[in-house]
């Protein structure tokens, strides 16, 4: 998640991790700040879930409008919702939602967690996958936007689980309590790997190589082919496996 093209620490990882469990997951609901942040390995997971029938959702909390600095805002956020759709058709994501937060200004509080909430009683996962609120990366210092995004995260699932938060705020779908039990944070301190096929990892490549204007914005990017493929190899080796995403995982219920 985010630009993971510089990993210094994890590039020689040796140190083995265990097997994720995923086989009884259903529902997952990917969290995170801007349109491309999802394409950084953890679309190869999504990929492999989809293609055992289990549903996802993704919900941006921008559009990503002020991530290319050469391009109006006006004209980035449509257009950067645009490739994100195009990205989440070739992993199999259908539910796709994304918030009106400005771009590179979120702030942590109540209207961002009772939206969060909202979206998670809408769509009752039973795992929520978001990124790191580490300020320091193994890629270097975290983006604001993503250290609010994964604390907001954490705050809105135990927000959802009580019935007397945000109860009065919205009506109809996504007015009651839901728990999540698991959180997987994606770019923290790996405490499991979930392997993954090389054809979920072509198709996360090809999730990322849909971000065509923004990619064409950094010319210093490395090709997604190369960069998904060396983050997945990564963690592979510590899983024993040709690719893998790390995550952290936290009980929450």
């Amino acid at each position: 998640m985010g630009n993971n093209s510089a990993d210094p620490e994890h590039a020689g990882q040796t140190i083995p991790l265990p097997i994720l469990d995923d086989s009884a997951i259903q529902r997952v609901l990917c969290v995170v700040a801007h349109p491309d942040d999802m394409e950084y390995g953890a679309s190869a997971v999504v990929a492999e879930w989809t293609s055992r029938g289990i549903e996802v959702g993704y919900l941006l909390l921008t559009s990503g409008e002020a991530g290319i600095r050469t391009m109006d805002p006006g004209i980035a956020g449509p257009l950067r919702a645009e490739e994100q759709k195009r990205a989440c058709e070739l992993v199999g994501v259908t539910d796709l939602a994304i918030l009106d937060f400005p771009d590179g200004l979120l702030e942590p509080g109540l209207a961002l967690r009772e939206r969060i909430v909202h979206h998670i009683r809408r769509f009752k996962p039973d795992v929520v996958v978001t990124m790191t609120w580490d300020l320091e990366t193994p890629w270097g210092i975290n983006h604001v936007d993503h250290r609010v995004a994964g604390l907001s995260v954490v705050d809105a699932i135990r927000d959802a689980a009580n019935p007397w938060l945000f109860r009065t705020q919205r009506t109809g779908e996504g007015s009651k309590a839901w728990a999540v039990p698991l959180l997987l944070v994606a770019g923290s301190q790996d405490t499991h790997a979930i392997p993954v096929g090389k054809q979920s990892v072509d198709r996360a490549v090809a999730s990322l190589g849909a971000h065509k204007a923004y990619l064409a914005a950094l010319p210093d990017h490395e090709q997604p082919e190369k960069l998904v493929t060396a983050i997945l190899r990564r963690t592979g080796k510590a899983a024993r496996s040709d690719y893998a995403l790390g995550v952290r995982a936290i009980e929450m219920a």
